[in-house]
């Protein structure tokens, strides 16, 4: 069973759970171990005040102290930030193409819009990673390079969102105003997306060429950039179907379109960086990734509807899109017949009142209190596979990056 699965068994049978009208209800898991492919886990649900009681019984693993902190220290991102306009300039003002500078300054400006205004957490990621995983102290210009494979993995991440915004007509990304709305950009943003893409292979081409990793870094973008295309597109032909808002084809697009480049990708390169290329080694952690990237997508999803704008930096249009979410999802599998006649009449549209219905919707089901146990459960059944990581893996990381997204609100 794909690691992804876990989880999303987990919010089925949560939502099952949670709607019996016993107010005590026990529900037993047959989870596969993405790690062993052979371990079971019992987990007992509760709908009263014996939940927490019954959790700490069944999964009672707990982080080590040293998985409390952010992934970096301030002084850890400040040196990471710090290396952008350096980036920036490599890209645009090395006499290559100087006979069309416009493009040049043009091409400054969408590097500097969109790559270095988010969290950052992906390209912080890999450089942590890397410094864990190195088999000795890495030099300041091991680092470095760490840093530069950071970048082009955020310049990744800005290509893929500048298009996504574009295909869902999204008004802001990051607490300003999307890439193709901006200035009345509009559907140019299409080649400022390629321009991003190809900057990739541009650094990766002049900084790791000589070194004897450098094709699995090629495979690894190439790879996970079109699984995350295939995810897109599974995506897109999903919105507004609600015959096609399963569990199982949500765990799809969440796998293609979310972990394999927001969680695999930063981590496995990290990995060749520090001479890891065993096969099961890179198995075991890419298992346990996937299963973190759906947890955090079903966050985004919950966050999506009941966040902060303020504080997510979006607006969220999940609703108005038709989006398949794990709250859609959800939804239905617990809906009465009226329920349901109230998604198919307001879900996807873009009236207010529509969108109010469907939040409302919501509300009645119990879905805030669904996707609170849902994150607590998940929480612990990652912590219970972190601890069977084997072969050299380094817990601690993995540790870190779960503490980094619990309970995130942005």
């Amino acid at each position: 069973m794909a690691s992804s699965s876990l989880l999303g068994r987990l919010g089925v049978s949560l939502s099952k759970t949670l709607t019996a009208t016993s107010p005590v209800q026990t529900v037993h898991l047959r989870l596969n171990n993405p790690l062993t492919h052979s371990s079971k886990l019992k987990c007992c649900l509760s709908t009263s005040s014996t939940l927490s009681q019954q959790r700490s019984k069944i999964l009672s693993h707990e982080p080590p102290l040293a998985a409390t902190g952010t992934v970096m220290s301030k002084d850890e991102s400040r040196d990471f930030m710090a290396l952008f306009p350096d980036i920036v300039r490599e890209l645009t003002d090395r006499g290559r193409h100087s006979d069309i500078p416009d493009v040049n300054k043009w091409f400054a400006k969408v590097l500097q819009y969109n790559v270095p205004s988010g969290k950052k957490n992906r390209g912080l990621a890999l450089v942590v990673a890397y410094k864990m995983l190195a088999q000795s102290p890495p030099d300041q210009d091991s680092i470095q390079l760490a840093q530069i494979l950071g970048w082009c993995v955020e310049i990744l991440q800005a290509f893929l969102l500048v298009l996504d915004d574009v295909m869902d007509n999204a008004t802001t990304r990051r607490g300003r105003p999307c890439w193709y709305r901006h200035n009345h950009i509009g559907l140019a943003a299409v080649n400022d997306a390629l321009l991003l893409e190809q900057a990739i292979y541009q650094l990766l081409r002049r900084h790791f060429a000589h070194l004897p990793y450098y094709v699995h870094l090629i495979h690894l973008f190439h790879d996970l950039t079109l699984k995350t295309s295939m995810g897109q597109s599974l995506d897109l032909s999903t919105a507004n179907d609600l015959s096609k808002f399963t569990m199982d084809r949500y765990e799809a697009i969440v796998k293609y379109k979310t972990s394999y480049y927001s969680f695999q990708l930063p981590i496995a390169l990290a990995m060749y960086m520090a001479g890891m290329e065993d096969v099961e080694v890179h198995r075991q952690a890419r298992t346990l990734l996937l299963e973190m990237g759906h947890f955090f997508q079903v966050q985004d999803d919950y966050l999506d509807c009941f966040g902060t704008p303020d504080v997510t930096g979006k607006i969220g249009t999940d609703i108005e899109d038709g989006k398949c979410s794990w709250l859609a999802v959800v939804a239905l599998q617990r809906a009465t017949a009226d329920q349901r006649k109230v998604m198919e009449e307001c879900y996807g549209s873009k009236d207010p009142s529509h969108v109010s219905n469907i939040k409302n919707l919501y509300l009645e089901l119990g879905l805030p209190s669904t996707f609170s146990t849902y994150e607590e459960e998940s929480y612990n059944l990652i912590n219970t596979h972190i601890q069977q990581l084997s072969r050299g893996l380094n817990q601690d990381l993995f540790y870190r990056i779960l503490e980094k997204i619990y309970k995130r609100q942005s």
